[in-house]
This record gives structure tokens, sequence and C-alpha cells, in this order.
């Protein structure tokens, strides 16, 4: 497929350790790694930090012609702590260059020639009213294209009419469940169970999927009006920064695919909790580790 990913790329900083991140990045790096032509559209600034992101693209063969250099924005970063059980917490400095994505007229052509299969976004960004009207003027130009939103709400970088826009935008929609229960609270919607939230939104948003994720325990979804839980895989946990991200894009693959739902959700959570089981969110990884993954989690 070819994959349009449009968002931040910034530096997650853990203690004195920085790893080069931001979740439609990490996506992009994961999906290329299943063979996909994935095109990232972003801005990093005249800085240093810039300048080792730029580098580290470079280092894993991926595309940085539609990655701006920015002179009055910093790179993005953003200061991790994690918890005994490897979750993470977020302090995010903004604003940052990924919030000011800049396309020449060449460019744009060139990303929608031939046109995308597939365009990912996420909240993080879209906060910005720039980077908006750029994902908006993607999307207009390219009508046949699933709109893959992964909601990633960060505290104090969301609110109800950015979020009831983009879903209003999207073919396909990813969240955990907390994000379930945040997004109850902003439109005043409590639903009784994971299920019901997947039904209502698809029929709501005429969503093709709606995929909620539970972490070690794995996910639910709907697809194509069939819906499906899937278990998660047990791995010692080294932390979680990126596994969302990379079991969005072993998700995308298998819809790709046209694999049915069981299927489509159990190779994400398996590629999500590999990735989770080491450091970093790119860390390397093969296929053939995740399907070697084989001990499912138990209920709890």
């Amino acid at each position: 497929m070819k994959i349009i990913s449009i968002g931040e790329v910034l530096w997650d900083v853990i203690g004195e350790t920085e790893h080069l991140g931001g979740a439609p990045f990490n996506f992009a790096a994961h999906l290329g790694r299943l063979g996909h032509e994935v095109l990232f559209v972003s801005a990093v600034g005249a800085d240093e930090r810039g300048d080792r992101a730029l580098q580290r693209m470079r280092d894993m063969n991926f595309s940085t012609r539609y990655v701006t250099r920015l002179t009055e924005y910093p790179t993005g970063h953003v200061t991790v702590s994690l918890d005994s059980a490897g979750q993470p917490s977020f302090v995010i400095h903004r604003p940052a260059a990924y919030d000011f994505p800049c396309l020449t007229s060449s460019d744009f052509d060139s990303l929608l020639s031939p046109s995308p299969d597939l365009i990912y976004f996420g909240t993080l960004q879209q906060m910005s009213q720039h980077a908006r009207e750029l994902t908006l003027r993607l999307l207009q130009a390219s009508p046949q294209a699933r709109r893959f939103y992964d909601v990633n709400l960060r505290t104090g970088s969301y609110d109800s009419a950015v979020v009831r826009e983009l879903l209003a935008r999207s073919t396909i929609l990813k969240v955990n469940r907390q994000e379930v229960d945040d997004m109850s609270r902003l439109f005043g919607e409590p639903y009784a169970s994971t299920e019901r939230f997947c039904s209502e939104y698809s029929q709501q948003f005429r969503l093709e999927a709606v995929c909620v994720t539970h972490g070690a325990q794995g996910c639910s979804l709907l697809l194509h009006e069939e819906y499906i839980e899937a278990k998660g895989y047990s791995v010692s946990v080294v932390d979680t920064v990126g596994a969302g991200d990379a079991f969005s894009a072993a998700f995308v693959h298998g819809l790709g695919q046209k694999w049915p739902a069981i299927k489509t959700a159990d190779f994400a959570n398996r590629v999500g909790a590999l990735v989770a089981s080491r450091a970093g969110a790119i860390p390397s990884w093969t296929v053939n580790e995740a399907y070697a993954l084989t001990q499912p989690v138990t209920a709890q």
C-alpha cells in the first residue's frame, strides 16, 4: 500500500536518554518494516535535535522530502516518565515545529501521484489549525483513501470540537480503553460495553472499523459489522512507548491484506506486545518474532 502519515516527529526524553518518536512517525516506521510505501509529513526545527532527527530518518532509509525545516520553532520533544508497569506519562513541550508542516505545490502533487491507499492522523498535531488545514487538503484531494484516526489523547492537547471534527473525517478509528472513557466524558455518551461503543461510533460516523486496545489484555474490534475480541500476548514489558503505534501499523497491514477481523487483531496484538518487550518506540523486530509469541494473557 501507499500510505501518508501526517503528524508529529519528536524526541521522547526518558531520563538521560532520547528516543526519536511521535505516534505518526512511529506508525510510519513500523509500517515501512512491513513492506509498505509510507510518506511522512511533518516538520523539525533548525536545531541540533532537528539535525539528529533527519539523520536518523536517513539511517532508517526514511524519506525526509516532506519533513520541513523551520527556523521559527524548535524540534518537538516530550518528557516521558514510566511507572512500575512501564506505562508512560508525558509532558509535551509546545509550540513545536511539527505544528507547522508545509508542502510546496510540487510536494503536494507528488504525495498524491499515485493516490494514497490510506492517510493516517492523530489528535496531537491536529490541535494546530495550520496542520489541520493541510490535513484537510490532503483528505479532500484523496477521496478514495481510507482515513485512519489514531486518537492518542494527551493531557491538555485535545478538545471535543477537534476530536469530533476528526471523527467525521475518518473511516477507521483506533482508541485505547482509557480513551473510550475520555471520549464518553467529552461527548456525554457513556457506554455500558466496549461492543456498544464500537457499534455506536461505527454507525454515527459511518466507520469501516473501530478498534479498542486493552494493553496486555489484547483488543476489541468491529470490522465490517463483525465484532470480535482478541487476547494479547504475555511478554516481559520493558516500556510501552511506541507499542500502540506498532499495533496500529500491524492493524493497517492486516486491513491491506484483507484479512478477517480475528487474524488482523491477533497480528496487531503480537506486534504491539513484541515492541513493548523492547526499549524505545521503534526497536528492531521481525514478523517471524511476532508469530513466535505463543503465550496469550489470562483473563483478569
